[in-house]
């Protein structure tokens, strides 16, 4: 596996935990591993998960406007947490190209929820692309 696809995965599992749990940031990076990463894999990892939790209600507005007919607070927490984990890069990480960010989270969504789960993770960050920045395209 990649440091990059490490970094997210760690940072997907620090996010789920914040969602579900009464963790913060910090503690949700040490409990899903990101103090064994190496520094590189970590601040990768830091900058997912803490960009994500202190953007949480715009990512929600965004993913919301995308998602048709679903609440953000029906969806699977693991879908949920992936698609806030995805929608933060895609929308401050104009360094990373779209299709990597998708292709990242729908394989992450093969590993960590299901297949249905992955064509919804695709539809979403498929519509949110177009809410990027022309810059960061």
């Amino acid at each position: 596996m990649g440091k990059r696809r490490l970094a997210r995965e760690t940072a997907l599992q620090g996010l789920y935990l914040t969602d579900v749990t009464t963790m913060g940031a910090d503690e949700a990076f040490r409990t899903a591993g990101g103090g064994e990463l190496d520094d590189t894999t970590a601040a990768f990892t830091r900058r997912l998960l803490d960009g994500a939790v202190a953007q949480l209600r715009g990512l929600d507005t965004e993913i919301k406007a995308t998602a048709q007919n679903w609440e953000i607070g029906r969806m699977a927490s693991v879908d949920r947490s992936l698609l806030r984990m995805a929608a933060y890069e895609l929308l401050y990480c104009p360094e990373t190209p779209v299709s990597v960010i998708i292709d990242e989270a729908v394989e992450i969504a093969k590993k960590y929820s299901s297949e249905d789960s992955s064509k919804f993770i695709n539809g979403i960050l498929g519509k949110l692309k177009d809410r990027r920045s022309p810059a960061a395209s």
